[in-house]
């Protein structure tokens, strides 16, 4: 009862969580296997930030809950955002779930599966469910353990009794650094402060460190990661010479050899200072890419929505950057249809989604989060009004996206080579400005720098071919 299928739902820091999770757990002697059909131990990772994405969690619970009529040892745990955000209510609805496990806890996650195969071995009946939500000081400390692709193979290779992987399995180049956890803007849409607590930095040093190490086992890309990335170490750290802790830590970052390029998310406005923007002009392996959240372009709701600034100073963050990198692409987060949002408001948002020139966005259709200032307020979007305000955006981003794309056609552009696409057939990896690429290429290439003439473009994909100026196609 060792086999442990792990998954995901929602942003990249769950993903990192889960990743994190699996790094602990292979310590502990459990194997993580790649199919729910495979394991004995199932852990939904969940998300929180609108109620479609806890409902999907909930109704993939209640639908795997029947195995345990034909597998009495199975184990069904709920680990994340949704897990702290209804702990033990979850168990009202889904009665069969065995481990209810929070946002800062879980490095307990083994601890517990242990105590449970335990109990299960030596015949002792459970009395009740786990449920662990509780805040515990210095968890941001605990995500810092990585299973690499590379690891993966490896394990699956070695396991007695199971079927060795395939010995080609490309290295792992690129991970996520989970770098801050938790926030205390208190947007007033937003669930997050409640589901992941108040705002907690790692120590620079271990952070460094950790990637580091990334570098040693081939990784060359690492993307940073916190709730609001940019406030990183505000209180544990003074700002040297107009530097900021965030910006002291890219410059670290960038220092490591084998480290080749740096990303990072997810960013709040108010962290694009003089530094931050500047550091975009002196680093090099810092990527052209800013995921910058608007939410909204009217001023009004802005305000309404807690976030402190206004759609003049947002745009004056975009032209600061592309003043420092003309070639900066962007991506945003959205809502439409905020509590009291006006035709003439939603006009304005998207005026300035328009002027900002996205290459990707997230378009959200307001959600009601129980427990938020939002949730109580007064004239509440029709379900009508926001689909429409939604494909009206999307409608533009995709416009951009394809404006985009094509002027990128007979360019070279570099790439970082991630390894074999979903065909298997050909190769993928991302510019610089985070667009993914297919070509051909040899294997040797994986993790290697190369320039690449676009040949035709979609909506989200470019298509090339390899320049051969000393690299080997």
């Amino acid at each position: 009862m060792n086999r442990v299928h792990i998954k995901t739902y929602g942003c990249q820091m769950n993903e990192r969580d889960s990743e994190a999770v699996a790094a602990m757990l292979r310590a502990r002697g459990y194997r993580i296997v790649a199919s729910e059909d495979d394991c004995d131990v199932l852990l939904l990772n969940t998300c929180s930030v609108r109620d479609a994405a806890e409902q999907k969690a909930i109704g993939k619970a209640a639908n795997i809950a029947h195995r345990k009529r034909k597998q009495p040892d199975f184990v069904l745990g709920i680990l994340g955002c949704m897990a702290q955000n209804r702990g033990a209510e979850l168990l009202d609805k889904l009665p069969d779930v065995d481990l209810i496990v929070g946002t800062q806890k879980f490095h307990q996650v083994p601890d517990y599966l242990d105590n449970i195969r335990a109990a299960r071995a030596a015949g002792v009946p459970i009395a009740s469910s786990i449920v662990d939500i509780a805040e515990e000081v210095g968890s941001q400390n605990t995500i810092r353990d990585h299973v690499l692709t590379q690891d993966a193979a490896a394990a699956a290779a070695g396991a007695d009794g199971d079927v060795a992987m395939d010995a080609d399995v490309p290295p792992q180049i690129s991970a996520f650094v989970s770098i801050q956890q938790g926030c205390n803007m208190d947007c007033a849409f937003c669930i997050v402060p409640k589901t992941r607590g108040d705002e907690r930095s790692r120590p620079m040093n271990d952070i460094v460190a950790e990637c580091r190490a990334l570098a040693d086992r081939g990784v060359r890309e690492v993307t940073l990661l916190g709730q609001i990335v940019t406030s990183y170490g505000r209180r544990d750290y003074v700002h040297t010479e107009g530097i900021s802790p965030f910006v002291q830590l890219l410059d670290r970052v960038h220092a490591i050899e084998g480290i080749e390029r740096i990303r990072f998310t997810s960013p709040h406005p108010r962290g694009f200072k003089q530094d931050l923007v500047e550091a975009y002009g002196r680093m090099p392996k810092l990527c052209g890419y800013v995921h910058l959240p608007m939410q909204s372009g009217s001023n009004r709701i802005l305000r309404a929505m807690n976030r402190p600034y206004t759609r003049e100073r947002y745009f004056e963050i975009v032209e600061a950057l592309r003043a420092v990198r003309p070639d900066m692409y962007f991506s945003t987060d959205i809502i439409v249809g905020f509590p009291g949002e006006t035709d003439e408001e939603f006009e304005q948002t998207r005026d300035l989604f328009e002027r900002a020139n996205y290459d990707m966005a997230y378009v959200f259709k307001y959600s009601i989060r129980s427990g938020t200032p939002a949730a109580v307020m007064g004239d509440q979007i029709s379900d009508d009004v926001k689909e429409a305000r939604n494909a009206t955006l999307l409608g533009l981003l995709q416009k951009n996206s394809v404006r985009r794309n094509a002027t990128l056609v007979g360019k070279v552009e570099e790439v970082l080579v991630e390894g074999p696409d979903k065909t298997g057939k050909k190769f993928t990896g991302r510019t610089r400005g985070n667009r993914v690429c297919i070509f051909d290429a040899n294997p040797r290439l994986i993790g290697q720098l190369v320039p690449l003439l676009i040949e035709r473009a979609s909506v989200s994909t470019l298509y090339g071919e390899l320049v051969l100026c000393g690299v080997e196609a």
